[in-house]
């Protein structure tokens, strides 16, 4: 990462300046994978979009597991750009929801579509860098 730069005017570090190129492409990948995870189809005619992690659902253990695990690593790569703890455990239970309500048959998967902890995640991640998802595109 590179070093911080100060604001102007009140002295605080802006934290968009704390991550270097190579961040930003970590970071607009992750913003791909929870895109494939939550929103990458939609229902023709709807507005309802759904992803990987709601067809995976549909195997019941083994689907929610994977779904887990992908939320892991996004979790994972906050840690190592340096995302607070209270925010990393903001994350955790994103993943822990939908892990849980996930899980129960049929049910879980309609929650899936509606949860996107994926995403959550990622605007977790935005959010406390100041980025926007036109940032990431950009780069």
């Amino acid at each position: 990462m590179t070093v911080a730069a100060q604001d102007g005017f009140q002295g605080r570090i802006n934290p968009k300046s704390t991550l270097d190129a190579a961040a930003m492409r970590r970071l607009a990948t992750l913003a791909r994978v929870a895109r494939l995870m939550d929103t990458a189809l939609r229902i023709p005619g709807t507005r309802i979009r759904f992803g990987a992690d709601s067809i995976m659902g549909l195997l019941p253990g083994i689907g929610d597991a994977a779904g887990a695990l992908v939320g892991l690593a996004v979790l994972n790569e906050a840690r190592k750009l340096g995302l607070p703890g209270n925010k990393q455990m903001q994350m955790l239970g994103n993943l822990a929801t939908d892990a849980v309500f996930g899980s129960v048959p049929v049910l879980g998967d309609l929650f899936d579509v509606y949860f996107k902890s994926h995403r959550r995640n990622i605007q977790i991640i935005l959010d406390h860098f100041e980025l926007t998802h036109e940032d990431l595109n950009g780069r």
